[in-house]
């Protein structure tokens, strides 16, 4: 039923009042109009800058130890693009550490832009290709000592950690699979310091093939692998040894430890049967290096 104010409304004309508008309500699908406070002021997106997170990040190196170790390395000698802020650039020059390479002096939030998002450069960045690698055979001839071989590990920074602790406890090299492995730059060269810059690696097609070779040259193949019979201690001797390590889901692929001359376990008393695989490579690691000794 009508009010009384509604009735006296319609017969002067006058428009009723909806839900407190004069206008009365909002047609289907009509914003409400502007208020005085508390409004958002729209703000234009900046755009995106055109060499953050590029695919060609992968080829940056960033970071004081990475950097620095690439610079030193000969064969990166004349390539790249070495990028620099002002403090950096004096450091770099002041020390002779550029071998020959020109500094291109750069503001920290441009050097920031070129990178991916969360990359800690300290202030350095390096633009350049992959290193190549060597050859499996030069990788391991002479046979002695110890290779680490990673199949189809894929998080950067597992792979980083490995590499150096391959080169703290004196490994010959490391051996991936060419399609599954990151990029020996990026974030992996941030957490290996330096260390892909020093170690030498070899890429190959297929690791179970890459197993029979060595096989041939005189190598013995230990496969990390929780269900191993053997723990490490035992199964590890004073032979040219590759320490086979598993991907950080699956582990070790089934051809892969077929081609084993031993699978072997990591003991752990303490009841918590899990490790990181870059931890299990430093333990394998630090007791293979104690058996090479022996």
């Amino acid at each position: 039923m009508s009010s009384k104010s509604e009735r006296n409304d319609r017969k002067s004309g006058k428009k009723p009042v909806f839900g407190n508008r004069p206008d009365g309500p909002r047609d289907k699908g009509q914003k409400p109009a502007a208020q005085g406070f508390g409004r958002r002021e729209e703000t234009p997106r900046q755009p995106r800058s055109p060499d953050r997170g590029k695919s060609d990040a992968d080829n940056f190196l960033w970071g004081r130890h990475p950097v620095l170790a690439a610079l030193a390395n000969p064969a990166r000698r004349g390539m790249g693009r070495l990028l620099a802020t002002a403090e950096r650039a004096a450091e770099i020059e002041n020390n002779a550490l550029a071998n020959g390479h020109k500094i291109e002096v750069v503001e920290i939030q441009a050097l920031t832009r070129m990178l991916p998002p969360g990359a800690v450069h300290q202030g350095l960045a390096f633009k350049v290709q992959p290193l190549e690698g060597v050859s499996l055979e030069e990788l391991a001839e002479p046979a002695e000592g110890v290779i680490v071989m990673l199949d189809q590990l894929t998080d950067p920074q597992n792979v980083g950690a490995i590499f150096r602790s391959a080169l703290a406890f004196g490994a010959r090299g490391i051996i991936v699979q060419d399609r599954h492995a990151p990029a020996l730059a990026g974030a992996l060269a941030k957490a290996a310091v330096g260390a892909t810059e020093r170690l030498p690696h070899a890429r190959v097609t297929n690791l179970s093939r890459a197993l029979e070779r060595l096989a041939d040259l005189g190598w013995r193949a230990v496969g990390l692998d929780g269900t191993g019979e053997q723990t490490l201690e035992e199964a590890l001797d004073h032979q040219p040894t590759v320490l086979v390590m598993g991907s950080e889901g699956d582990g070790i692929r089934r051809l892969v430890a077929e081609h084993c001359d031993v699978l072997a376990k990591i003991p752990m008393p303490g009841g918590f049967e899990s490790l990181n695989v870059s931890n299990a490579a430093a333990v394998a690691l630090y007791e293979a290096a104690r058996a090479q000794r022996g």
